[in-house]
């Protein structure tokens, strides 16, 4: 009786430790949501109606964005949903009438990126026409990170 016990104790552990060792892949493809360019159209359809609770429904929890502009190295970073809304209906109050046209998107894995033309105005009437990208990171379906690059242009002489 003994022998079998010590037997089935034997095979559960070995069972148990199987189970652990392929519960983090079987958890990670289970939160790896195919992303398709069909999600960064909708997202640059949001931002172009300027819809930040549109925008802010494509994007996970803990977002990040990291601005073309700002202090840092890597421009301004906004952490989470409430930090990320409100520097983008910053841009918006900033931009009117923004825009970001000419969109192209790619999607590689759980990287993407869309190139763009942004014209605006700004409050003091200058008008403003660049080129630029963003680099997109998905987690679980939505975009979890938004890298912004976009040309620094001189004003015509």
């Amino acid at each position: 009786m003994n022998v079998i016990c010590c037997r089935v104790i034997e095979i559960f552990e070995k069972e148990a430790l199987i189970f652990l060792i392929l519960l983090p892949i079987l958890l990670m493809a289970q939160s790896n949501k195919q992303v398709t360019a069909d999600l960064l159209r909708s997202f640059a359809v949001a931002f172009n109606a300027h819809d930040v609770k549109a925008v802010m429904l494509l994007m996970t929890d803990d977002c990040v964005f990291e601005a073309s502009a700002g202090p840092d190295i890597d421009g301004e970073k906004f952490t989470g949903q409430a930090q990320v809304s409100n520097a983008f209906e910053n841009v918006f109050a900033i931009f009117r009438d923004g825009h970001w046209g000419n969109a192209r998107h790619f999607i590689s894995g759980n990287r993407g990126f869309s190139e763009w033309t942004f014209t605006g105005t700004r409050p003091d009437g200058t008008r403003v026409e660049v080129t630029g990208c963003d680099l997109f990171t998905f987690k679980d379906g939505k975009i979890a990170i938004k890298n912004s690059y976009r040309k620094n242009r001189l004003p015509a002489k």
